[in-house]
């Protein structure tokens, strides 16, 4: 039996039905609600929102493989799975081409202020372009905090606009990847990237490590009039000091795909704010990246059942 707390794609559906029983759980958090008896479950896959804990792990005694169609691993006890020895299927890489055109695409948007004069000429204010003083992306210093599979495919992307790509040190003082490549961006501390950038995209996992990675001091410390993006994870990001440093004018502009509660109260300044624009988490939910993120996973899931060898980039163990 094969557990979906979410739905996938219907070619990876197809792929997990043909090797064993599908069961779906009506509340990706609660499959309880639907499910009494785990004890043929084998597999457990979600994508983003259904978390598999350790609770929902000890239910199931046959349990071969939990799997993520996607990438972030913060909705998995990876944890509690490694110390039980299962394997956690997932699809690393397999949204960066997409991700990181959204998040050029919110760049462009916040520095060129194109949301926002779409609206102005929509309300009937088309005279409002004698006060409109925009930027371009040519000549911006963009600083990335991570650069891993997405990180790297934004820093290419900038160049081809004309910015200067940084990548920021780990807090230990090593490059945020640890790859040798000569196209990778040149490093700064933190610090300096947040003090001398003019936009800093958010490229970096949620972990015990990065909750709250730009908080208040972070904030301060950045250029004024700088632009923040993520489309990362909103819990990195510390919201009162966000919306804080937007209120008082520091920020000059604020875009993400992602926040730390989603969707947001509906009295939630941001939703509001001139300087701010936001997509609701849709950036990897491209039709061939979301096939083939859910295929990719429900094939090596069914390698682990059936005793072959998975793709090894698809397992973390």
């Amino acid at each position: 039996m094969i557990l979906l707390l979410e739905s996938l794609h219907a070619d990876a559906e197809r792929v997990l039905a043909a090797c064993d029983e599908l069961v779906r759980a009506e509340d990706p958090n609660a499959p309880e609600k639907n499910l009494d008896d785990f004890s043929e479950v084998r597999a457990i896959l979600t994508r983003g929102r259904g978390r598999i804990s350790a609770k929902l792990i000890d239910r199931c005694p046959l349990l071969r493989a939990v799997a993520r169609a996607g990438t972030g691993l913060d909705n998995v006890d990876t944890i509690y799975t490694k110390s039980r020895s299962i394997p956690v299927v997932y699809a690393p890489g397999a949204n960066a081409a997409t991700v990181a055109e959204h998040t050029i695409a919110l760049i462009l948007d916040v520095v060129r202020g194109i949301t926002r004069t779409a609206k102005l000429v929509s309300a009937g204010r088309w005279e409002e372009r004698k006060h409109f003083h925009g930027h371009e992306l040519a000549g911006l210093r963009l600083g990335l905090v991570g650069c891993g599979n997405i990180g790297k495919r934004v820093a290419a992307l900038a160049r081809a606009f004309g910015m200067e790509v940084f990548r920021a040190e780990r807090s230990d003082g090593s490059p945020s990847s640890t790859s040798t490549s000569s196209d990778l961006p040149p490093t700064l501390p933190l610090g300096e990237l947040l003090a001398t950038c003019d936009a800093v995209s958010l490229h970096v996992p949620l972990t015990p490590a990065t909750r709250g990675l730009i908080g208040e001091r972070e904030l301060a410390a950045m250029k004024p009039g700088a632009y923040l993006v993520n489309t990362a994870r909103g819990e990195l990001i510390d919201g009162v000091a966000l919306r804080a440093s937007l209120a008082a004018g520091h920020l000059g502009g604020f875009a993400a795909d992602v926040l730390e509660q989603e969707p947001p109260a509906a009295d939630d300044p941001l939703l509001t704010h001139e300087r701010v624009v936001l997509t609701p988490h849709v950036g990897a939910l491209t039709e061939r990246t979301y096939r083939l993120a859910c295929l990719f996973t429900a094939e090596n899931v069914v390698r682990v059942l059936r005793g072959e060898t998975p793709e090894p980039r698809s397992i973390l163990r």
